[in-house]
């Protein structure tokens, strides 16, 4: 995991609050050929480690064995895009699915942290990739739209109404 400091904070401590603040991301196992699958995510940093709920019976927890697959897991937030690579593996601890259970696990799973239908997986993390935007989303969406803008007659570019035929 990097170490790169950012505003007097290492990415690695941006990277773990940032899961811990949203609880919300994307799981893909890299070999499978599916798509990623939402999951509910509490972040245990001292362990460099993702306890992810999904549904039982999704097919991506199908697909997993039981021994570790590679997956990859993928978070944003106004600012940061990641993606943490590891093995993830079904470990169904009923207790620190209780311990972890937030209001967005309770959300997204309203029978609670017993339902029978909900796996626990553990993602031991081993890399990650982190990108940062201290721009803000206005400012990034004017800079992205800046190629589109320059196709445009002045008047819309501007703000004012025009037909373009």
């Amino acid at each position: 995991m990097a170490y790169d400091q950012v505003g007097g904070e290492t990415l690695e401590s941006r990277l773990w609050d940032m899961i811990g603040a949203r609880s919300l991301g994307l799981l893909a196992l890299t070999k499978s050929g599916l798509h990623a699958q939402p999951v509910v995510a509490f972040a245990e940093a001292r362990y460099k480690r993702l306890w992810l709920v999904a549904p039982a019976d999704c097919e991506l927890v199908r697909s997993l064995s039981d021994d570790a697959g590679s997956a990859m897991f993928t978070a944003q937030d106004g600012q940061m895009l990641a993606s943490i690579g590891g093995a993830v593996r079904i470990v169904n601890d009923r207790r620190r699915a209780e311990r972890h259970w937030n209001a967005v696990a309770q959300a997204w799973y309203p029978d609670g942290p017993r339902d029978s239908k909900l796996v626990l997986l553990r993602l031991a993390c081993l890399d990650a990739e982190v990108s940062i935007s201290e721009v803000g989303v206005t400012k990034f969406a004017w800079d992205i739209s800046r190629p589109y803008r320059r196709r445009l007659p002045s008047a819309i570019v501007a703000g004012t109404a025009a037909t373009v035929h």
